[in-house]
């Protein structure tokens, strides 16, 4: 294929059409996204190899950012719900049950457990420990939950889980993160900390918005009237992102109503790289779409990307060793 050489102004307005995507709310500046072309190599291997340096992100957080879910909690509590969302109900829950397929001899920890919505689900297992950072989710667990054996504390699960007194010399047999480690800005921290409470052969299951095609701000559907296709339009993947989500949009920015979550990107290659340097095989691996149907004049084309496209991402490694153990 042969490709016309840009001009000057030609690249100059190409350019000014990327940062328009940085806006709160992107949109596009043609029917096709811009293709991107010469990553620099050196950028490649560090991403590739999972390294544990600062993300580029770092300067910008603060206490309040790992916090974050605090001040939204009564939301999230009426938005979620005793059973879950939706997609909890008909997608996640379903499809992790069948691959944790656990038994009451099993026992559970569950990281960044909101309101006890796992532990709700979950047939009955010899333990389960739910820990999130938010005060007030926990105190909704609490009340919410009345499993048996069902046990929950506050705690930053980016941390050693040492200071943790509800957890025992006793090792887990599983672990799992439903849709919370797309809100740790350090979740390499998070996955050794779980390989040191997890007995040798565990199994740690992680579900996540699907990292290549479910980026916030960074990702949209867009219709090709030619084609009659709508397709997955994606700005940006390799590079760590963390990303401000307005709970109350109607607030205007930087007021005192406004209130704000975080969410961080990081391409798959990261969590494979850092289940691997934790003492972790990647056993299975699957990719779950939306069970919806549309309807109307785009139904067809609609249904059709919605098959083709996948909402989560489930990821279940097992700790086949320790490395660098702390304890």
């Amino acid at each position: 294929m042969i490709r016309k050489r840009l001009s000057s102004s030609d690249y100059r307005a190409q350019r000014e059409q990327v940062r328009a995507t940085k806006s709160e709310h992107p949109r596009p500046t043609s029917e096709h996204p811009r293709r991107m072309f010469g990553r620099p190599p050196a950028r490649l291997a560090q991403q590739s190899t999972g390294s544990t340096q600062p993300s580029r992100f770092a300067q910008q957080s603060t206490s309040k950012q790992k916090t974050s879910w605090e001040k939204v909690s009564e939301w999230y509590n009426e938005l979620v719900g005793s059973n879950g969302q939706y997609y909890h109900q008909h997608v996640i829950l379903p499809n992790l049950l069948r691959l944790l397929n656990l038994s009451h001899f099993d026992s559970v920890l569950d990281i960044g457990c909101g309101q006890g919505v796992l532990a709700r689900a979950i047939p009955p297992v010899s333990r389960y420990l739910g820990l999130d950072i938010s005060p007030s989710l926990i105190s909704q667990a609490r009340k919410q939950t009345r499993q048996r054996g069902a046990q929950f504390a506050v705690a930053d699960v980016t941390a050693p889980f040492s200071h943790v007194k509800e957890i025992t010399k006793q090792p887990f047999t599983h672990a799992v993160a439903v849709l919370s480690m797309q809100n740790l800005e350090h979740p390499d921290q998070c996955i050794q900390s779980v390989a040191q409470v997890l007995e040798n052969d565990g199994v740690f299951a992680l579900v996540i918005n699907h990292p290549c095609f479910r980026i916030p701000r960074q990702s949209s559907w867009q219709i090709d009237e030619q084609n009659k296709t709508q397709y997955r339009r994606i700005n940006r993947y390799l590079s760590p992102i963390a990303i401000p989500i307005s709970m109350k949009p109607s607030a205007s920015r930087n007021s005192k109503h406004e209130k704000l979550t975080w969410s961080y990107h990081f391409p798959l290659s990261y969590f494979v790289s850092q289940l691997a340097n934790a003492g972790f095989v990647i056993e299975h691996l699957e990719e779950w779409g939306s069970d919806k149907q549309s309807a109307g004049a785009n139904a067809k084309m609609e249904n059709r990307s919605r098959d083709e496209f996948p909402l989560f991402m489930a990821i279940v490694a097992r700790k086949i060793r320790i490395k660098n153990p702390t304890r």
